[in-house]
């Protein structure tokens, strides 16, 4: 496209003819005043520049050059330039058409420079010099008026172009280093060159590659390079980094990659930006250096972030995945993203896991690992303590998180939380206070990060070892220690082998963790199962007792009742026969121990049974409630549940769920509802049936222990007799003055039960809807009689 000229006269300028022809000679010196075309070559005639500066036309000379090439510049030069840049149609062809717009760029304002030269002689005769367009040399406003022209017809298609030219050069400069690389390997079998995407014969990368470094050249000479592509070039090179990162380490975590990543960059990228700016030897390391630092910041945030991404798939694979972690903790230190990493870990928890679908074991078990690789990741602890306090929250909204830790802690096999019990450390509680060893190494102390709580010590974050961690989530090892006290009743009474080795020896590791005061109850609830072993095997063995001599043997576990959990509140009718048995028992018992008895639970316990059939001897081991339901079919071949229930003293939902045991045996068979005919035939017998001498074990495996909910309603009952006295004489009370009297009188003494001022809201609450209590007002009282 070609603008329209118009040429200079002396009126436009405004000046008289008459000064013995200067201006003709001007022209002369300056022929793009007065030309439409660009010059080729301007004549040196150093008179004329003489005769200027005698007339002291020097400055008006310079402004009218000036705004010469301004002219040229915007009405022919740079609407030509930016017209080669339509009409792409593939990256090649966008290549070739970037291409011949820098060469024409660069041939057309090099007709310039001899007009500048002879303007910078005029200055230097005339010994003057001023600003143009804030530089101080009219080489350098000459590149200000170039470059501000073109980019003010920027047209919004240049990018396309652009980015076909740099592409298609790393795309063949990346083949081409990897071609190198595998320079050894048999080529036969390729047919099209992975970098020009011609065939081999007529490849023509090398062409590229020299018609790339020649383009640029120009561009940097011109000043132009940063300007038109330097977007392009860091668009470009951002998006093969993050593609590269992708490929490289998608899914992997047991691998680290930083040092791969880092030597990718400087090979492959930074080789192409040498390329780039190999056209300035004198300005290339500068460049280079400035890019580098760039883009290696690029590469390690984008590194980060995918990983960060991956987060929970490495916590949970952790310690397969310690190299993902570690690497993670390097670029941490170099990129700004600990916040972005907090938000992305708490959602992904939230979403993937503190849900009803995940089981309370899973749970804890996310939380193990998070605690182990959050702890690599960042040492202070901080990070450990920000993200983990969603699922501290969660686990204590769980009933079953403390029975699922201390399961796991006791359990057999391999297990994160009994290795940390073998490791034998003492418990670290929150505390809130700062320690004295805190400074004792104040040369190597560092401050916590600035998102670190500071109501609590660095030493507390760094010492908590994960059972402490796990204890802290509710804040009270008591908790815990009467969780297990429950647990370990449950184990003792469900083994009756008196085999307590093994219990010993968790309970020696739990004292390291607890102490020993808050374990006495279970040393003594291990004690009885020892003495109880000792007591039988005695009592058996004693002529004057006589209990080998009984129909069947008995044998008790005797426990002491302040030591031991609350049991269920369930009732068992036995049989005659088997209270008399368990009679002569207390009474040896009784002469044995002088001024102590027995008092009996008939449904705990275990009973070895032979059931003759008509056609089958069966031996089992059943709890006492299944033996009884079985032994009153030998009186009468069919029952109802409600007759069950009424001579057995036991309900008619626990009968129903205790006699479906007998029908999978194929013993029992349901005849019309809720009555229940004996089955001695084995034609009619399950498919399934049980094996002569096979010992059974009823499929649900419930708890002896009272649970904590019930064993909390029991203390809670404590605080009732104190508030009927207080209503009885005050009449009625808010709940905030029934809540202080309590803890004055009630919540004293060892035994003290403490209670806060929800739970004793929820208790009286219970009390109104059970009519023994009248609320009005704020105030509680008692119903009138």
């Amino acid at each position: 496209m070609e603008a329209t000229l118009n040429v200079l006269s002396t009126g436009d300028l405004g000046i008289s003819t008459s000064t013995d022809g200067v201006w003709d000679k001007v022209c002369l010196a300056y022929p793009l005043l007065t030309s439409n075309e660009l010059p080729e070559e301007c004549p040196d005639d150093d008179n004329v520049l003489k005769e200027i500066n005698e007339l002291k036309l020097n400055t008006f000379v310079e402004d009218i050059v000036i705004c010469r090439i301004e002219q040229i510049m915007r009405q022919k030069i740079t609407p030509e330039f930016w017209g080669r840049f339509s009409g792409r149609k593939t990256e090649i062809d966008g290549f070739e058409r970037f291409k011949g717009a820098v060469d024409y760029l660069y041939s057309s304002l090099a007709s310039f420079l001899s007009t500048v030269e002879k303007l910078e002689k005029l200055r230097f005769i005339s010994r003057f010099n001023r600003v143009i367009y804030g530089e101080d040399t009219l080489l350098g406003a000459f590149k200000v008026i170039m470059t501000s022209t073109l980019l003010s017809q920027l047209p919004l298609t240049h990018q396309v172009i652009t980015e076909d030219f740099y592409k298609v050069s790393f795309k063949v400069f990346c083949n081409t280093d990897k071609s190198e690389a595998d320079q050894d390997e048999s080529t036969e079998d390729v047919v099209q060159c992975g970098g020009c995407s011609h065939e081999i014969e007529h490849c023509r990368c090398q062409t590229i590659l020299s018609v790339f470094h020649e383009t640029n050249r120009k561009l940097i000479e011109l000043d132009l390079l940063e300007r038109l592509a330097g977007e392009v070039i860091t668009s470009l090179i951002h998006i093969r980094i993050e593609n590269h990162v992708q490929e490289s380490c998608k899914g992997s975590f047991d691998t680290s990659y930083i040092s791969s990543l880092e030597s990718w960059l400087s090979t492959v990228v930074l080789g192409w930006l040498t390329h780039v700016y190999s056209g300035n030897a004198a300005s290339t390391q500068s460049s280079i250096k400035k890019f580098h630092q760039k883009i290696s910041h690029f590469l390690y945030e984008t590194y980060t972030r995918t990983r960060i991404e991956q987060l929970f798939n490495i916590i949970i694979e952790y310690p397969d995945s310690q190299p993902a972690v570690e690497d993670l903790r390097i670029c941490l230190q170099k990129t700004d993203l600990r916040l972005y990493l907090t938000q992305k870990l708490q959602r992904a928890l939230e979403t993937r896991l503190l849900h009803p679908g995940v089981n309370t074991p899973d749970v804890l078990t996310a939380y193990v690992a998070a605690i182990r690789a959050l702890r690599q990741l960042d040492p202070t602890g901080v990070l450990l303590e920000t993200v983990t306090q969603p699922v501290r929250q969660y686990l204590r909204w769980r009933d079953d998180t403390v029975r699922c830790v201390v399961s796991s802690l006791t359990e057999e096999g391999p297990s994160e939380l009994a290795d940390e019990l073998v490791r034998g450390e003492a418990l670290q509680l929150d505390e809130g206070t700062p320690l004295d060893e805190d400074m004792a190494n104040w040369e190597t102390w560092n401050p916590d990060p600035v998102d670190a709580d500071p109501s609590k010590t660095s030493k507390s974050r760094r010492t908590s070892d994960i059972i402490s961690m796990l204890v802290n989530v509710y804040g009270s090892k008591e908790l815990f220690v009467n969780e297990y006290r429950t647990l370990l009743a449950d184990r003792l009474l469900s083994q009756f082998s008196y085999n307590t080795e093994k219990e010993i020896r968790y309970l020696e590791l739990l004292k390291l963790r607890f102490g020993e005061s808050q374990l006495h109850y279970c040393e003594v609830m291990l004690k009885d199962v020892y003495d109880s072993k000792r007591i039988n095997a005695h009592l058996h063995s004693d002529p004057n007792f006589n209990l080998d001599r009984q129909q069947f043997p008995s044998m008790a576990m005797i426990l002491s009742a302040q030591f031991w959990p609350p049991f269920k509140e369930e009732t068992l009718e036995l049989p005659s026969f088997v209270k008399e048995h368990l009679q002569i028992y207390t009474k040896a018992f009784e002469t044995l121990k002088g001024n102590r008895t027995l008092s009996w639970k008939p449904h705990l316990g275990s009973v070895n049974i032979d059931i003759e059939l008509k056609d089958r001897k069966i031996n089992l081991t059943v709890s006492p409630t299944h033996a009884t339901i079985i032994w009153h079919f030998q009186t009468k071949n069919q029952w109802t549940v409600e007759e069950l229930s009424q001579l057995m003293h036991v309900p008619a939902t626990v009968l129903r769920r205790k006699i479906a045991f007998w029908q999978s045996q194929g013993m029992l068979r349901e005849v019309s509802t809720d009555s229940f005919l004996l089955v001695e035939e084995s034609a009619t017998r399950s498919r399934c049936p049980v094996a002569p001498d096979m010992v059974c074990e009823d499929e649900e495996t419930e708890s002896a222990m009272a649970s904590a909910h019930d064993q909390r309603e029991e203390e809670l009952q404590v605080f009732w007799s104190y508030i009927v006295g207080m209503l009885t004489n005050l009449d009625l009370m808010p709940l905030d003055r029934i809540h202080q009297m309590l803890k004055m009188f009630a919540s004293q003494g060892p035994t003290a039960v403490e209670c806060s001022l929800q739970e004793l809201r929820h208790f009286l609450d219970r009390k109104v809807r059970e009519h023994k209590l009248l609320f009005s007002g704020g105030f509680y009282r008692l119903p009138k009689s």
